[in-house]
């Protein structure tokens, strides 16, 4: 999508060859209109899925999962990273390891907003290792519900995370794919590969 590459080039900024910033327009500051461009661009790829809910993890994958939704007419489910003391249902959870804050947490979702008889798509803003996506794949199966594939704002293509999910069988839509950030330069891959 080259108008994210384009804002990724102008505001993002590369603190290592591992870890690209971009808190001015995707999870600290957020452009809605950028979303909105996002959403769209996900919905068109996979519109002929039979998506029922769009899934991610709060809290940066929010903002691109709602506009998703919005885009394909479907509600939006927010797995916790924290669960409240609201939320009393049965609950499906995986543990996930973040690459960006290097640590491991447990994710939850409730029986009650996902079952058998939902495909789900999951959308994320980051690509680096694949444990978040591999964590809400988890949920889905246990909760019984198909996973259509996997859309994703911005893959580090230079680490494993593609892989790890095209063993899974996943479909993978990537917005941007970064080949590398060595030298504190963005090194985008030309051609977005999936299985569509």
């Amino acid at each position: 999508m080259k108008l994210l590459e384009e804002r990724i080039v102008q505001d993002g900024r590369v603190l290592s060859e591992g870890v690209l910033k971009v808190d001015q327009f995707l999870n600290h500051q957020i452009d809605p209109a950028l979303m909105q461009a996002m959403g769209e661009d996900f919905a068109n790829y996979f519109e002929q899925k039979g998506i029922t809910k769009v899934i991610t993890i709060e809290a940066s994958g929010i903002a691109p999962a709602v506009f998703t939704g919005l885009s394909l007419d479907v509600p939006v489910v927010v797995a916790k990273k924290n669960v409240g003391i609201t939320m009393t249902d049965e609950l499906a959870a995986a543990d996930v390891y973040s690459f960006t804050k290097q640590q491991n947490y447990t994710i939850s979702v409730s029986k009650s907003v996902l079952s058998k008889n939902d495909t789900v798509l999951i959308i994320d803003d980051f690509l680096a290792n694949g444990q978040a996506a591999l964590g809400l794949m988890s949920i889905c199966q246990q909760l019984g519900a198909a996973v259509a594939g996997i859309g994703i704002v911005i893959e580090k293509s230079f680490q494993t995370g593609r892989s790890l999910l095209e063993e899974q069988g996943a479909d993978i839509y990537s917005l941007a794919r970064i080949r590398s950030l060595e030298n504190r330069q963005v090194e985008f891959v030309e051609e977005n590969l999936s299985q569509h």
